[in-house]
C-alpha cells in the first residue's frame, strides 16, 4: 500500500506530500517515522494513492496507533495557503518537538502490539472517568444575571461560528465561559481556551481550575519538552472531554471531540505569531470552528475594530454592557494635564492629586495601581557635552537605564553592559539619563513614602516575583502600591484597589503605525476597568497625559467604544487599512543600505505595475539598523486577498513576507 505523507520536520521549504511504502492498513493522520535522505523524520499520513511510476522507501514505524484528528490536518493544510507558508512547517506545528525521542517498538506486528496496549489503556481510563463523569454532572450551577442570560442566548442564535462577545470590563464575561464549557462538556465535548499569555490572565485561568478541576490541562511556553510530549500523548489517547488552556499553541491540542473554542482578551497582538510561520490563531480557530461546525466564541472589553465591524456586519455581534455586580460604579476620572508644571510642584513624575491620594489609600488601608508601559529607570542615555546617544551595538536603538543595577539593557536583544564613567564618543564624564521607566517610579515612591509596602510587576521581575506568584498577598492588602506595565493592567480584580494613577497615558500614541491609537485606547480602557468594581465605595482614575484633548484618551475615559469605533473606521477607510483593505508587510535586511535601497526600490517599480494592488513607497522599517544590516520595508494593500497571496509567490526569498500583520512596526 501506498500513502502521501507531510514531513514535520528537516525539509526546508517543502509544499507537497512525499510518497511511501507500509504493509499494512494506515488511517489517515496516523503519526509516523520516515526516511528522508539519512534522516528520521516524523510524518502525517494525509492520503492512501496508487503504486506510483517511482521507487519509493517504506514507512519505518507508526509512532501512535490512533491518528491525528482530522481538523487539526485540515487547519494545517489550510494555514499553508492562507500565509504562504511551508506545507512541512505548518504541519509541523501539529506534533510535539521530541515526538522521535520517545522509544517505541517499530515494524507492523509491533505496532499492532502497540495499538492493542493502548487499546486496553484506553479501556482503563473509561473506568476511571465513571468518577468523572458522575463529577462532571455534579459541577456547580453556574450563576447568570438576566443580562449575562440574554448575552448566552444571542450567542447561541447568532448565525455564523465565530461570534464576539463585546462586553465591558466587569460585566461577567467569564460567567458565560464557564457555562458555555460546562455546556460542551455534557455533551461530551472538548473545549479550548485560549488566553494571551497565563500570567497576565491568571485569575481567569483560576476560576477554571476551580470549577473544573482535573478536567483541564495547561499548556504554556514553560513546560519542557518532556512534559509537553506527555500532555500530547494524554490528550492524543483519551476519548474523554477535556478543557486545554493555554496560549494561542493550545488551539492545535490533539483533542478528537473538540466542541468549542473561546479566545479571551481577543485584541491582543500575542495570538499573532510573528516569527515563522507568522499566523493569527484567531484567523486559524475561525477556519477550525467553521470545519468543525462548533462555536469559536471572542471576548473583549476592548476588541479589535476589525473584528467588531466584521461580526456587526455579519450579524454575530453580542454586547454585554452591564456590570455584573449592581455595586459596580464607575470610578471618578481626573485628567492631569503634564504640560502645566503646577499640577506637579511635589514631584517631576507624580501630580500634586496623585500623591494625595496615595497618602489617603495609605491611611485608610486601600491599595494603589500606578501604570506606566515602559520598564526599567530611563530610557534614553546621551552626553551632555557632545549629543552622542549610547545605543545598543546589535539594534541600535538606545539603551536603557536599570539604576539598580546601574547597567544599560536593551530591550530588544537583551544585550547590556555597566553605565561608562565617561562618554565613548568625547569621553566627557557628562552622561544624563532622560524620560523615566518602572524602577524609577518604584523608587521615587520609596522615596516619597519610606513606610508602604512597595511591589513593581514587569518583564524584568524574577522567577517567583511576579504577580502570579504572589497574588494571593496583593489580593489580601500585602502590598500598598503596585507599580507596572501592562502585567497589572489586565483581569486584575483587587478588593482593596482604590485608585489607579496612569503616569502617561498618550506614551504610545505618536509610534507609526495604523494600530498605535487602537492599542492605546485598549491599554488605557483595561487599566481603568481595574477599579469601580463594587468592591470599594470610592474609586478614581488619575491620568496624567501631554495630550489631554486627544480623542483617543476621551473616548477611553468615556468607556465609549461604539464612537471611538466609527473614529477609527473612518481614518482607517480613508487610509485603506483594515478591514476595509488586505494588507501585507515586505520587509528586507542587507548588509549595506545601498543594496537594500536597489532591491526594495526593484521590488517597489514591479508591484506598482500590478493595477490590483496599492503599493506604498519603500520607507525604512521601525527598527532599521541591527547586527544583521538595514531593513526597509514595503506594505502593499489590496482589496481581494488573493490578489495579494499571487502576488506574494512572485516576491524574491530574500524578502520577508507578512499576510494580515496586526502591525507595521
Amino acid at each position: 500500500m501506498f500513502y502521501e505523507v507531510i514531513p514535520g520536520r528537516g525539509v526546508g521549504r517543502l509544499k507537497t506530500a512525499l510518497t511511501y511504502s507500509f504493509d499494512d492498513s494506515l488511517s489517515l493522520g496516523s503519526i509516523v517515522e520516515i526516511p528522508i535522505g539519512r534522516n528520521r523524520v516524523p510524518g502525517i499520513v494525509v492520503k492512501k494513492v496508487a503504486q506510483p511510476d517511482f521507487q519509493t522507501k517504506p514507512i519505518s514505524r507508526i509512532l501512535y496507533s490512533k491518528p491525528l484528528p482530522s481538523h487539526l490536518i485540515k487547519t494545517a493544510q489550510w494555514l499553508a495557503l492562507y500565509y504562504q507558508a511551508p506545507l512541512s512547517v505548518t504541519m509541523g506545528m501539529m506534533m510535539p518537538i521530541g515526538v522521535l525521542k520517545k522509544r517505541r517498538k517499530t515494524g507492523v506486528n509491533s505496532a499492532k502490539t502497540e495499538q492493542q496496549d493502548i487499546k486496553t489503556e484506553q479501556t482503563e481510563q473509561k473506568r476511571a472517568q465513571v468518577g468523572k463523569t458522575e463529577q462532571l454532572a455534579k459541577l456547580p450551577f453556574i450563576e447568570l444575571n438576566q443580562a449575562q442570560k440574554m448575552a448566552l442566548e444571542a450567542l447561541k442564535k447568532a448565525p455564523e461560528a465565530t461570534k464576539l462577545l463585546f462586553g465591558v470590563t466587569g460585566s461577567g464575561k467569564t460567567n458565560i465561559y464557564l457555562e458555555m464549557a460546562l455546556n460542551a462538556l455534557k455533551r461530551q465535548k472538548s473545549v479550548v481556551l485560549l488566553v494571551p499569555e497565563i500570567a497576565l490572565t491568571g485569575q481567569l485561568v483560576r476560576v477554571f481550575q476551580e470549577v473544573f478541576g482535573d478536567t483541564i490541562t495547561m499548556i504554556h511556553s514553560k513546560q519542557t519538552e518532556v512534559e509537553r510530549q506527555r500532555i500530547f500523548d494524554s490528550l492524543l489517547l483519551t476519548d474523554s472531554p477535556r478543557i486545554v488552556v493555554g496560549p494561542r499553541s493550545a488551539l492545535f491540542a490533539p483533542l478528537h471531540n473538540l466542541g468549542l473554542i473561546i479566545i479571551d482578551e481577543e485584541h491582543e497582538s500575542t495570538y499573532y505569531q510573528e516569527n515563522a510561520p507568522r499566523y493569527s490563531a484567531i484567523r486559524a480557530a475561525s477556519f477550525m470552528a467553521k470545519t468543525l461546525e462548533c462555536d469559536l466564541i471572542l471576548g473583549s472589553a476592548t476588541p479589535t475594530v476589525s473584528d467588531y465591524y466584521l461580526a456587526e456586519k455579519k450579524g454575530s455581534l453580542v454586547t454585554l454592557l452591564e456590570k455584573a455586580k449592581t455595586s459596580a460604579r464607575k470610578p471618578d476620572i481626573k485628567v492631569i494635564d503634564f504640560k502645566n508644571r503646577d499640577n506637579f510642584t511635589k514631584n517631576r513624575y507624580f501630580s500634586n492629586d496623585l500623591l494625595t491620594s496615595i497618602a489617603d489609600n495609605l491611611e485608610n488601608k486601600r491599595q494603589t495601581l500606578i501604570f506606566h508601559n515602559r520598564r526599567g529607570s530611563s530610557p534614553l542615555t546621551i552626553c551632555d557635552n557632545c549629543g552622542e546617544e549610547l545605543l545598543c551595538p546589535n539594534c541600535y536603538l538606545p539603551l536603557t537605564l536599570h539604576a539598580d543595577k546601574y547597567e544599560l539593557v536593551c530591550h530588544t536583544c537583551g544585550f547590556y553592559e555597566n553605565v561608562p564613567v565617561c562618554c565613548p564618543k568625547c569621553k566627557s564624564p557628562g552622561l544624563i539619563h532622560k524620560g523615566f521607566g518602572t524602577k524609577l517610579l518604584e523608587s521615587e515612591l520609596s522615596r516619597l513614602f519610606p513606610k508602604a509596602r512597595i511591589r513593581r510587576f514587569d518583564a524584568d521581575n524574577k522567577k517567583g516575583e511576579g504577580l502570579e506568584a504572589v497574588y494571593s498577598e496583593v489580593k489580601e492588602g500585602g502590598v500598598d502600591i503596585l507599580v507596572g506595565t501592562q502585567t497589572l493592567a489586565k483581569g486584575l480584580d483587587l478588593p482593596k484597589l482604590a485608585t489607579v494613577g496612569v503616569v502617561q497615558a498618550d506614551a504610545g500614541l505618536s509610534l507609526p503605525d495604523f494600530a498605535a491609537e487602537e492599542r492605546v485606547f485598549q491599554l488605557l480602557t483595561q487599566v481603568i476597568g481595574r477599579v469601580g468594581r463594587g468592591h470599594i465605595d470610592k474609586a478614581e482614575v488619575i491620568i496624567q497625559t501631554f495630550r489631554p484633548e486627544h480623542p483617543v484618551l476621551n473616548y477611553a475615559i468615556d468607556e465609549d467604544y461604539a464612537n471611538f469605533s466609527k473614529y477609527l473606521l473612518k481614518k482607517r477607510y480613508m487610509s485603506h487599512f483594515p478591514p476595509f483593505k488586505h494588507i501585507m508587510r515586505l520587509d528586507i535586511t542587507l548588509k549595506t543600505e545601498a543594496l537594500v535601497l536597489k532591491k526594495v526600490r526593484d521590488l517597489y517599480a514591479e508591484l506598482s505595475s500590478d493595477k490590483n494592488l496599492l503599493v506604498s513607497p519603500p520607507m525604512p522599517a521601525f527598527h532599521e539598523r541591527t547586527s544583521r544590516g538595514f531593513t526597509w520595508q514595503i506594505v502593499v494593500r489590496a482589496t481581494s486577498r488573493k490578489a495579494l497571496i499571487e502576488a506574494a509567490k512572485g516576491i524574491d526569498k530574500n524578502f520577508r513576507v507578512t499576510l494580515d500583520p496586526p502591525s507595521l512596526l
